[in-house]
């Protein structure tokens, strides 16, 4: 079972980079998808860019769900 401590403290990071960098209300942010964040944190000229996979989403729940 993954710590609702490190989970908090990853929302309230993820949280405050969402308002600081893109001037996100706390509303726009918790109605956006781990995809929308990703993306709007991308520069849109840079085509290296990865795109933010399941997979991906998967090994940070992982990581999570062991305090690392």
């Amino acid at each position: 079972m993954s710590d609702p401590a490190a989970f908090a403290e990853s929302a309230r990071r993820a949280c405050w980079i969402a308002g600081r960098i893109l001037g996100w209300r706390p509303d726009e942010f918790w109605t956006a998808t781990p995809s929308e964040l990703v993306g709007a944190l991308n520069d849109p000229a840079d085509t290296t860019a990865l795109a933010f996979s399941r997979d991906h989403l998967n090994q940070l729940m992982e990581l999570d769900a062991h305090g690392r």
